[in-house]
């Protein structure tokens, strides 16, 4: 019998050849390739992009590209993605992917931490993707803010929002990540500045948009 999620998988648009390359090469030679978006996630990035419209999406997290390559694929032809990855053992990859699709010239990839990179991009953005270090979560989000990072109009998509589940249950002792993300979802809530609904597509993302 199919799954659910092949059901999902199979009735969803295809997988463009590029992305389905990419995550394959990430199964093969990078650590922890479940931290890849994936098909479905991806889609899903690339449609909220075009109903979104935006001119600038800021990437906090891109792993081995996907995400980026996937919000790309929506992305009008005079759009941008500045897309921040704290790993350099992966730009060379990350890159490489980059250069053969047919959206490049709107990816921008930096190399390093977004809390330090992108107060200096000098852009403000419509669109941001958070899906780095979760421990990081509520910083990012107050960076966005503190340096008029976004606007009134502006969309922030949170990824492992519901960490495995975690989040509704008891915080083991020395368990940063999880007690985090609690932290920023509890952030979220409380901040006039948004309004926002969780998705729980995947492990969820927390969809927030700036009044």
């Amino acid at each position: 019998m199919m799954s659910l999620e092949e059901y999902i998988d199979s009735h969803s648009t295809p997988e463009q050849a590029l992305l389905h390359e990419l995550e394959r090469e990430t199964y093969l030679r990078v650590l922890n390739p479940r931290m890849i978006s994936g098909h479905i996630q991806g889609k899903l990035l690339e449609m909220l992009v075009r109903m979104i419209n935006p001119k600038a999406i800021l990437e906090i997290g891109t792993f081995t590209g996907y995400s980026a390559l996937s919000m790309a694929a929506g992305l009008s032809d005079d759009g941008v993605i500045d897309t921040c990855e704290v790993d350099d053992e992966l730009e060379e990859m990350i890159q490489s992917f980059f250069d053969r699709s047919e959206h490049a010239q709107k990816l921008n990839l930096h190399i390093g931490s977004a809390i330090d990179i992108a107060p200096k991009l000098g852009r403000c953005y419509d669109m941001v993707f958070i899906d780095g270090d979760k421990r990081e979560y509520s910083a990012y989000y107050n960076m966005l803010f503190d340096n008029n990072l976004v606007h009134s109009g502006s969309w922030i998509l949170a990824d492992n929002i519901l960490w495995y589940g975690k989040v509704v249950e008891a915080v083991a002792k020395g368990d940063k990540q999880t007690q985090a993300i609690i932290d920023f979802n509890n952030l979220i809530i409380a901040d006039p500045r948004v309004e926002n609904v969780i998705l729980p597509i995947r492990d969820g993302i927390n969809l927030i948009r700036v009044k």
